[in-house]
């Protein structure tokens, strides 16, 4: 037995189509039963590799500052198909390629997110896409670049489409580091001159895109908020994905260092180039967004006047091992990460407006987490300070009266505190 490919990260081993959460490990015998290919992030995106069996050489089928999602071998043996942000981290189009990595061939053209389906015989490609504010739908055209493509599906209703959902804008902000997080934009056509920052959740996963988001609730908010005349910015901070390596590794043992660094620039910039009053600016989010928001009251006061933290984690060392151990390692041997990294021990930081939702069955991030902070911020003094409980609730709410209740709530403190 000798070993092929050895993989190391100083952080962790990750990306599409590598770690368990971003497809697993995906791999497989070439057709000939001459290599393996296999997924691997040694150009700093991950990207698809063969390894010959008879010259024991590895080579790279794609190459290039982008992602490849799901590779897969026709049944015809002939080609590769994949799907891969090449033209923009926040579009995917779906490809055909020879198996020896030439002729690589982009079959979908519609703007937003194609995932593609090759039919049994090869010869007609079925695509589920969306777009930032069209849901998904499928499609229909022949496996070829250029083809002409039928919609078969339409997921939305008459009443839906009398309401102008927005397009949001794809921006970049400048970072203090230099570097340039991708973010979405929504502008008022009557700016009242406070603005909202949302965070997603999981900390890798990618929001900044051109496909309709899995957070369409906050999606259909920040269209409200709009409404109301608030700017609303969406980031893709450090750890989030699409992004590559270095982007999701950036907050490896630290977080709410560099992912939080990220919001507070993306407030300096509203306020420099939107004419956003810095004294107005409230920031939301769930799960690993509600995370961001404590670590962002705690330790940067006066950059956001009020938060939103909603299922927040409020101390890591209770968090899910397998999540936390790649990031952060284990407890009992990096107290350092665990203790930088974790709201509870920055409680005493808090000087502006606060407001935590938690569900009390919620299995993800324990209930407990927002009892404790909320035990400390007592003990502590502390003020302009609220929580909400939700009994029958958990990570992800499931009556519509417990969603109402929250947005109500998230409302209400931002116009209570921005206007």
């Amino acid at each position: 037995m000798r070993s092929f490919e050895h993989q190391h990260d100083d952080a962790w081993i990750g990306g599409p189509g590598i770690s368990w959460w971003n497809g697993s490990g995906t791999q497989g015998w070439m057709p000939d039963d001459s290599g393996i290919w296999f997924c691997s992030e040694e150009s700093g995106y991950s990207h698809l590799y063969v390894y010959n069996l008879k010259t024991g050489n590895t080579m790279a089928l794609t190459k290039g500052k982008y992602e490849i999602y799901n590779p897969h071998i026709s049944l015809d043996k002939k080609y590769w198909f994949f799907s891969s942000n090449e033209e923009h981290p926040g579009e995917r189009h779906f490809y055909r390629m020879e198996l020896d990595g030439s002729k690589k061939t982009k079959l979908t053209s519609l703007p937003g997110r194609n995932d593609g389906y090759l039919s049994p015989n090869g010869k007609h490609l079925l695509v589920r896409r969306s777009f930032s504010n069209e849901p998904w739908d499928l499609y229909i055209q022949k496996a070829k670049s250029g083809a002409k493509i039928k919609r078969l599906t339409l997921s939305t209703t008459d009443k839906w489409k009398k309401y102008s959902w927005r397009v949001p804008q794809i921006v970049r902000i400048p970072a203090e580091d230099g570097n340039q997080p991708y973010a979405r934009l929504y502008k008022p056509e009557t700016p009242n001159g406070a603005a909202v920052v949302f965070v997603h959740g999981a900390g890798w996963l990618q929001n900044a895109h051109k496909w309709w988001s899995s957070y369409f609730r906050e999606y259909m908010f920040n269209n409200m908020l709009v409404d109301l005349g608030y700017t609303v910015l969406d980031i893709d901070f450090r750890g989030s994905a699409g992004y590559g390596r270095d982007w999701r590794t950036a907050i490896y043992r630290h977080m709410g260092s560099k992912d939080l660094d990220d919001q507070v620039d993306g407030a300096k910039w509203l306020a420099e180039q939107h004419g956003i009053d810095p004294e107005r600016i409230g920031i939301y989010g769930g799960s690993y967004g509600g995370f961001i928001v404590l670590m962002a009251q705690f330790t940067k006061p006066g950059v956001f006047k009020s938060g939103a933290a909603l299922r927040p984690v409020g101390d890591w060392a209770h968090y899910h091992h397998t999540y936390t151990s790649n990031i952060l390692n284990s407890p009992q041997i990096d107290t350092t990460a665990y203790r930088r990294s974790s709201p509870i021990y920055f409680a005493e930081g808090l000087q502006d407006h606060l407001l935590m939702c938690a569900g009390m069955m919620d299995s993800n991030v324990h209930f407990q987490d927002v009892v404790r902070v909320s035990q400390r911020l007592i003990e502590l003094g502390k003020e302009d300070w609220q929580v909400a409980f939700y009994p029958m609730e958990g990570h992800g709410f499931r009556e519509p009266s417990s969603w109402t209740d929250e947005y109500r709530r998230i409302l209400k403190l931002f116009n209570q505190t921005l206007k």
